[in-house]
């Protein structure tokens, strides 16, 4: 079962923080073979959606109100640790993250830049494509919306 909370940067405690550093970096940096900048300097104005699992960060997500990232709300860096994905935590941490967005900033339209092979993910909770592909950090992408 996955205990899913939201915090502002300034609530996340030392080890969440780490943990999801940690989380990220995994997938991201290591998993996927991409060296990138993880570290924006955004997640200190972003709410922060994390996953946990006897009590460690398995999922996370980080949602902007409009302006921060793009135009619209945002979601961005979603990531589930690989060995629990087979339960299919991505799907609660997206709802949770939709949700966010509209009890603290009362946003129901989302834009993120999505890796294509999540294209049929993103759709299955709302979000069309929009747009060409492009690369980011050499990995292909491409712009989604949800109304």
């Amino acid at each position: 079962m996955l205990d899913v909370k939201v915090k502002s940067f300034e609530e996340l405690t030392n080890q969440e923080l780490y943990d999801i550093l940690k989380l990220r970096s995994e997938v991201f940096v290591v998993e996927q073979d991409c060296v990138y900048q993880d570290m924006d300097a955004k997640d200190q104005k972003a709410l922060h959606v994390l996953g946990f699992k006897n009590n460690i960060v398995v999922g996370y997500t980080r949602v902007f109100k409009p302006g921060l990232y793009f135009k619209e709300s945002s979601i961005g860096r979603v990531v589930v640790a690989k060995n629990e994905r087979q339960h299919k935590y991505g799907y609660k941490l997206m709802e949770a993250s939709i949700k966010a967005l509209k009890s603290h900033y009362n946003q129901t339209t989302i834009k993120i830049s999505a890796q294509c092979y999540l294209k049929q993910f993103y759709n299955n909770v709302g979000f069309k494509a929009i747009g060409e592909e492009y690369l980011e950090d050499g990995i292909p992408h491409i712009a989604m919306v949800k109304e």
